[in-house]
């Protein structure tokens, strides 16, 4: 645990720093996020936290290799896998750094997308086997693989991307589900009793460890936007460590709960659930946007001001606390997922519930408890 917490520190440490870095180069550039009708900002800030995130991810990664616990223990294979994910994530971040600098066109970013996660399948990075609950794997054809990893990673990151509405909501939401793959990996092995040393777990520590490094920049008032080279970046990486859990653990394994009874399903699907699960409420809210546009006889992309975002700021809550309760929405998903997968009984339904209840109340009474004083202008909306 001393190791990952110092490759989180290392990360953090380094993209605190170079964020000062990545906004002068924003500022230099032109890449500034200019004020709209529809923003909250009011006064243009500078884009390009991707890089400073970029920079921490690989300076984590450098130091990872020079401790003992990863490089004996693991060997290459930790090493070899999380290289390649921080390959296909500069891929992603210079796609990013032009769209900021130059607004390319949708299809050619998704083009980018493609290309970064093709890279991951051409290195070896998919999904390749998942477990039945009975112990049985069921091996996927390298065309499936492909295909549903590629899925994944280019879904990820354009809902990271979309959920980078508000200041620090992205990379809280990110670092919270990077946390809580972490813990899964972590668990897991200890649990049966394998090692420790995984690239999940590693590629996991090194991303929370970036988000956190970037927070302090980018919560309100924010000094500086992650832009599309950040979000999609992490939307990557978060994507990317879990699937290189597929395969790492046996049927037994991954079916064993942590009391020694049969665990659920969850495990198994828990590389493929987590980034869709921790990005549920942004893609729900994606998916209510393009009903709501389409049935008023609008374009799906065209912007409005119902986002989720929107409403927690219509109904009370500053801006800071509206990213707070996402913030929570995110974790209850996110560690419920990971805490339904490894535990069963009453005490792990008791602390759902719990979550549950706490969130609901947060969300729905402090509006009312802590009434602001000043009311946020309709055209409030999102940064990117």
């Amino acid at each position: 645990m001393r190791v990952y917490l110092l490759v989180f520190l290392v990360s953090a440490v380094v993209t605190y720093l170079l964020t000062v870095v990545a906004r002068e180069i924003a500022l230099r550039t032109g890449a500034v996020a200019q004020v709209r009708d529809r923003d909250v900002h009011d006064e243009p800030i500078p884009y390009l936290g991707g890089l400073a995130m970029l920079g921490g991810l690989g300076a984590s990664y450098l130091v990872a290799r020079q401790l003992p616990f990863l490089s004996d223990v693991a060997g290459p294979f930790v090493f070899r896998d999380a290289g390649y994910v921080l390959v296909a994530g500069a891929m992603i971040c210079a796609v990013g750094v032009l769209d900021d600098l130059f607004e390319i066109d949708a299809l050619s970013k998704l083009g980018g997308q493609v290309l970064a996660a093709g890279f991951l399948i051409y290195s070896g990075i998919q999904f390749t086997l998942f477990t039945s609950s009975d112990g049985s794997q069921f091996a996927l054809d390298p065309a499936q693989g492909a295909l549903l990893t590629a899925f994944v990673v280019v879904a990820t990151m354009n809902a990271v991307n979309f959920v980078d509405g508000l200041d620090g909501l992205a990379a809280g939401v990110v670092g919270i589900g990077a946390l809580a793959f972490f813990a899964f990996c972590y668990q897991l092995a200890n649990l049966n009793g394998v090692t420790l040393a995984t690239t999940g777990a590693l590629l996991s520590a090194m991303l929370a460890g970036a988000c956190a490094g970037f927070l302090p920049h980018n919560f309100h008032p924010a000094r500086l936007f992650m832009g599309d080279s950040g979000s999609m970046l992490i939307g990557l990486v978060l994507s990317a460590s879990a699937v290189t859990l597929s395969g790492q653990f046996s049927g037994s394994q991954l079916t064993q709960g942590a009391d020694g009874s049969q665990a659920s399903l969850l495990p198994t699907l828990l590389p493929v659930l987590l980034p869709i699960s921790i990005l549920l409420v942004p893609m729900a809210d994606l998916l209510l946007a393009v009903v709501r546009r389409t049935r008023a006889g609008r374009s799906p992309f065209a912007p409005d001001k119902q986002h989720l975002h929107h409403r927690l700021l219509e109904i009370g809550h500053s801006q800071r606390r509206a990213v707070f309760i996402m913030w929570l929405w995110a974790g209850l998903v996110a560690f419920g997922t990971v805490l339904a997968s490894l535990y069963t009984g009453p005490v792990m339904w008791a602390a759902l519930v719990t979550g549950v209840v706490v969130t609901v109340a947060l969300t729905f009474l402090l509006p009312v408890v802590h009434k602001p004083s000043v009311h946020l202008p309709d055209e409030a909306s999102s940064q990117a």
